[in-house]
Protein backbone atom coordinates (compact mmCIF):
# COMPACT_ATOMS: atom_id res chain seq x y z
CA UNK A 1 0.00 0.00 0.00
CA UNK A 2 1.23 3.47 -0.90
CA UNK A 3 -0.13 6.61 0.80
CA UNK A 4 0.06 9.97 -0.99
CA UNK A 5 -0.59 13.27 0.79
CA UNK A 6 -2.80 15.78 -1.00
CA UNK A 7 -2.76 19.59 -1.01
CA UNK A 8 -4.86 19.31 2.16
CA UNK A 9 -2.61 17.08 4.29
CA UNK A 10 -5.48 15.30 6.12
CA UNK A 11 -6.84 14.00 2.80
CA UNK A 12 -4.94 10.97 1.54
CA UNK A 13 -4.81 8.99 -1.70
CA UNK A 14 -4.27 5.32 -1.04
CA UNK A 15 -2.89 3.04 -3.71
CA UNK A 16 -3.26 -0.61 -2.74
CA UNK A 17 -0.74 -3.15 -3.93
CA UNK A 18 -2.30 -4.96 -6.89
CA UNK A 19 -1.22 -8.47 -7.82
CA UNK A 20 -2.15 -9.25 -11.39
CA UNK A 21 -1.54 -11.80 -14.08
CA UNK A 22 -3.36 -13.15 -17.15
CA UNK A 23 -6.15 -14.47 -14.88
CA UNK A 24 -7.01 -11.07 -13.43
CA UNK A 25 -5.95 -9.30 -10.24
CA UNK A 26 -6.12 -9.40 -6.46
CA UNK A 27 -5.87 -6.51 -4.01
CA UNK A 28 -6.52 -6.03 -0.34
CA UNK A 29 -9.06 -3.19 -0.28
CA UNK A 30 -8.87 -2.63 3.47
CA UNK A 31 -6.81 -3.87 6.41
CA UNK A 32 -7.40 -1.93 9.63
CA UNK A 33 -3.93 -2.56 11.07
CA UNK A 34 -2.17 -1.58 7.82
CA UNK A 35 -4.43 1.45 7.32
CA UNK A 36 -3.55 2.82 10.77
CA UNK A 37 0.15 2.02 10.33
CA UNK A 38 0.41 3.70 6.92
CA UNK A 39 -1.91 6.70 7.43
CA UNK A 40 -1.65 7.39 11.15
CA UNK A 41 -5.46 7.41 11.23
CA UNK A 42 -7.00 5.39 14.02
CA UNK A 43 -10.68 4.93 13.25
CA UNK A 44 -13.42 2.35 13.07
CA UNK A 45 -15.65 2.01 10.05
CA UNK A 46 -19.29 1.29 10.93
CA UNK A 47 -21.06 1.29 7.57
CA UNK A 48 -20.29 0.33 3.96
CA UNK A 49 -22.24 1.93 1.10
CA UNK A 50 -22.42 1.06 -2.59
CA UNK A 51 -23.94 3.23 -5.29
CA UNK A 52 -24.32 2.93 -9.04
CA UNK A 53 -24.79 6.03 -11.15
CA UNK A 54 -25.13 6.85 -14.83
CA UNK A 55 -22.84 9.17 -16.78
CA UNK A 56 -23.11 12.87 -15.91
CA UNK A 57 -24.68 12.17 -12.50
CA UNK A 58 -23.22 14.52 -9.91
CA UNK A 59 -23.77 13.50 -6.30
CA UNK A 60 -22.93 16.00 -3.60
CA UNK A 61 -21.46 17.87 -2.03
CA UNK A 62 -22.78 16.07 1.08
CA UNK A 63 -21.85 16.15 4.75
CA UNK A 64 -23.39 15.52 8.18
CA UNK A 65 -23.22 18.52 10.49
CA UNK A 66 -23.57 16.24 13.54
CA UNK A 67 -22.03 12.77 13.57
CA UNK A 68 -19.61 13.80 10.79
CA UNK A 69 -18.44 10.92 8.65
CA UNK A 70 -14.91 10.08 7.67
CA UNK A 71 -15.01 8.20 4.36
CA UNK A 72 -12.74 5.79 2.55
CA UNK A 73 -13.99 5.81 -1.04
CA UNK A 74 -13.20 3.87 -4.21
CA UNK A 75 -14.62 2.98 -7.61
CA UNK A 76 -15.11 -0.65 -8.66
CA UNK A 77 -16.59 0.00 -12.09
CA UNK A 78 -16.11 3.04 -14.33
CA UNK A 79 -14.58 6.42 -13.53
CA UNK A 80 -15.50 9.39 -11.34
CA UNK A 81 -14.14 12.83 -10.58
CA UNK A 82 -14.15 12.82 -6.79
CA UNK A 83 -14.13 16.00 -4.69
CA UNK A 84 -13.96 16.88 -1.01
CA UNK A 85 -14.18 20.35 0.53
CA UNK A 86 -12.81 21.31 3.95
CA UNK A 87 -15.66 22.73 6.07
CA UNK A 88 -13.69 22.92 9.32
CA UNK A 89 -14.04 26.63 10.12
CA UNK A 90 -10.71 26.91 11.98
CA UNK A 91 -8.68 24.82 9.53
CA UNK A 92 -5.85 26.42 7.52
CA UNK A 93 -7.43 24.81 4.44
CA UNK A 94 -11.02 25.91 5.16
CA UNK A 95 -13.03 26.20 1.93
CA UNK A 96 -10.34 24.50 -0.13
CA UNK A 97 -10.94 21.30 -2.06
CA UNK A 98 -9.12 18.21 -3.24
CA UNK A 99 -10.14 16.42 -6.41
CA UNK A 100 -8.93 13.14 -7.85
CA UNK A 101 -9.99 10.76 -10.60
CA UNK A 102 -10.90 7.41 -9.14
CA UNK A 103 -11.28 4.54 -11.58
CA UNK A 104 -11.79 0.81 -11.51
CA UNK A 105 -8.51 0.53 -13.42
CA UNK A 106 -6.31 2.67 -11.13
CA UNK A 107 -7.70 1.13 -7.89
CA UNK A 108 -7.00 4.37 -6.00
CA UNK A 109 -8.89 5.11 -2.80
CA UNK A 110 -9.41 8.45 -1.11
CA UNK A 111 -9.47 8.98 2.65
CA UNK A 112 -11.71 11.94 3.49
CA UNK A 113 -11.64 12.83 7.19
CA UNK A 114 -14.67 14.03 9.16
CA UNK A 115 -15.40 17.72 8.63
CA UNK A 116 -15.43 17.62 4.84
CA UNK A 117 -18.20 17.77 2.25
CA UNK A 118 -17.92 15.10 -0.43
CA UNK A 119 -19.22 14.55 -3.93
CA UNK A 120 -18.43 13.04 -7.29
CA UNK A 121 -19.22 13.32 -10.99
CA UNK A 122 -19.53 10.16 -13.10
CA UNK A 123 -17.29 10.43 -16.16
CA UNK A 124 -17.82 6.97 -17.66
CA UNK A 125 -21.03 5.44 -19.05
CA UNK A 126 -21.78 4.37 -15.48
CA UNK A 127 -19.83 3.91 -12.26
CA UNK A 128 -20.07 1.86 -9.10
CA UNK A 129 -18.84 3.66 -6.02
CA UNK A 130 -18.03 2.05 -2.66
CA UNK A 131 -17.37 3.86 0.57
CA UNK A 132 -16.74 2.98 4.17
CA UNK A 133 -17.92 5.49 6.79
CA UNK A 134 -16.85 6.17 10.35
CA UNK A 135 -20.35 7.19 11.45
CA UNK A 136 -23.81 5.92 10.56
CA UNK A 137 -25.93 7.80 8.06
CA UNK A 138 -28.11 10.32 9.92
CA UNK A 139 -30.47 11.97 7.41
CA UNK A 140 -31.63 14.60 9.91
CA UNK A 141 -28.06 16.00 10.01
CA UNK A 142 -27.27 15.69 6.31
CA UNK A 143 -26.51 18.91 4.48
CA UNK A 144 -25.66 19.76 0.87
CA UNK A 145 -23.10 22.30 -0.19
CA UNK A 146 -23.79 23.88 -3.58
CA UNK A 147 -21.68 21.92 -6.05
CA UNK A 148 -21.02 24.90 -8.34
CA UNK A 149 -20.56 27.66 -5.76
CA UNK A 150 -18.06 30.10 -7.35
CA UNK A 151 -16.39 30.52 -3.93
CA UNK A 152 -15.26 26.88 -4.13
CA UNK A 153 -13.78 27.23 -7.65
CA UNK A 154 -14.09 23.49 -8.34
CA UNK A 155 -13.14 22.76 -11.95
CA UNK A 156 -15.67 19.99 -12.64
CA UNK A 157 -14.83 18.26 -15.97
CA UNK A 158 -18.35 18.67 -17.34
CA UNK A 159 -19.10 17.51 -20.89
CA UNK A 160 -22.88 17.86 -20.46
CA UNK A 161 -25.35 19.33 -17.99
CA UNK A 162 -24.94 17.41 -14.71
CA UNK A 163 -27.80 15.23 -13.49
CA UNK A 164 -28.63 16.33 -9.95
CA UNK A 165 -31.07 15.26 -7.25
CA UNK A 166 -33.50 17.85 -5.89
CA UNK A 167 -31.46 17.89 -2.67
CA UNK A 168 -28.27 18.72 -4.56
CA UNK A 169 -29.98 21.38 -6.66
CA UNK A 170 -30.96 23.06 -3.38
CA UNK A 171 -27.44 22.96 -1.90
CA UNK A 172 -26.28 26.06 -0.04
CA UNK A 173 -23.26 28.16 -0.98
CA UNK A 174 -20.31 28.08 1.40
CA UNK A 175 -21.23 31.53 2.76
CA UNK A 176 -24.57 30.15 4.03
CA UNK A 177 -23.58 26.58 4.93
CA UNK A 178 -23.44 25.16 8.43
CA UNK A 179 -19.79 24.56 9.26
CA UNK A 180 -17.71 22.44 11.60
CA UNK A 181 -16.14 24.27 14.55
Amino acid sequence: MKVISCTIPDVLIIEPKVFGDDRGFFLESFNQHRFKEMTGVSTTFVQDNHSRSAQHVLRGLHYQIQHPQGKLVRVTSGEVFDVCVDLRKHSASFGQSVSVRLTAANHKQLWIPPGFAHGFLVLSESAEFLYKTTEYYAPEYERSLLWNDPALAIDWPLTAEPVLSAKDQAGLPLSQAELFV
